[in-house]
């Protein structure tokens, strides 16, 4: 018989993914996931919403659903309410150009400051704003709560102090470190909802406080609607988000009934710890509560909890 030669069998080990392609099959792998963002759309400017923007970054689809309205001012109902309302804001405008009287302004919130704007939309007002008043509450100290209310503050001319401190809890011992009992007291323009915390622990160390509600919290008009909207068209969320313990108040019992037996698969996520009180205060167990509360740091911490 006559031999043949034949060539051995050549094995080729398999290769060993590359990095790219193992950062491949993590993109082909992940999962976009659905969430629902239960605040206002952002303060001013055009674009996306920064929390829709961040989220879709990290491959998310988010949502957002207005959740409270904000009355300053009707001109169609002056009931009692609305008219003591009004007062407030005259009351408001008159303390504003009188900055002689304050030790400082205290912002909490962006409403706040747009009740300062609607003071100041009087062209007279404005020229005499921009020539003396704002200079003088320069001269004094301008705390803020959020970057968000910091930027409008600064559109007034003013110069913030605060922004990073994330909460009124916080805000309250940076006022405590830099401010005394002696001083003049210090202008809050607020809404009808607020906490007590930052009131609180300035009167406990003996700094004056001057108060002014200038603003009223209530539901969005639309707010049950939307919710109902969005889950017969989009489902259940896999995540939904909260910013404020008001917008747990007022979404919780809808977004429960809507989710039915799926509420125990939601990953709840909280703006901060105020707010993550107020969820576990209402029985929801809380998968991430933002470090700071910005964009980037609550998107990071729901994308963890979707993982």
């Amino acid at each position: 018989m006559t031999g043949c030669n034949v060539s051995p069998l050549r094995v080729t080990p398999p290769r060993k993914p590359s990095v790219l392609m193992l950062l491949h099959r993590g993109s082909e792998s992940s999962v976009e996931m659905h969430v629902l963002l239960l605040k206002e759309p952002r303060e001013g400017g055009s674009g996306p919403d920064p929390y829709i923007k961040e989220l879709a970054s990290r491959g998310h689809k988010a949502t957002l659903i207005p959740v409270l309205s904000f009355t300053f001012v009707s001109l169609n109902t002056l009931s009692d309410k609305l008219l003591s309302l009004l007062l407030q804001l005259l009351s408001l405008l008159l303390q504003l150009f009188q900055p002689e009287q304050h030790g400082g302004l205290i912002f909490t919130s962006p409403r706040a400051v747009e009740a300062v704007k609607m003071c100041l939309e009087d062209d007279e007002r404005t020229e005499q704003w921009n020539m003396d008043i704002k200079d003088k509450w320069n001269a004094k100290s301008i705390y803020v709560v959020g970057k968000a209310t910091a930027a409008l503050v600064e559109n007034l001319g003013l110069v913030p102090l605060g922004e990073d401190t994330g909460t009124a809890d916080v805000l309250s011992r940076l006022i405590l470190e830099r401010e005394g009992a002696n001083i003049l007291p210090l202008l809050f323009p607020c809404g009808s909802i607020k906490r007590e915390v930052l009131p609180t622990a300035l009167r406990e160390n003996g700094v004056p406080l001057d108060t002014l509600m200038v603003y009223q919290t209530a539901p969005h008009p639309d707010l049950e609607k939307n919710l109902k909207n969005h889950f017969t068209e989009q489902g259940v969320p896999d995540s939904i988000a909260f910013f404020s313990p008001s917008g747990v108040r007022f979404c919780l019992e809808t977004v429960r009934r809507l989710s039915g037996e799926q509420l125990m698969q939601i990953k709840f996520a909280a703006i901060g710890p105020t707010t993550a009180e107020a969820m576990t205060a209402e029985g929801l167990s809380v998968s991430c509560s933002a470090d700071k509360p910005t964009a980037e740091h609550l998107a990071a911490g729901i994308a963890k909890a979707l993982q």
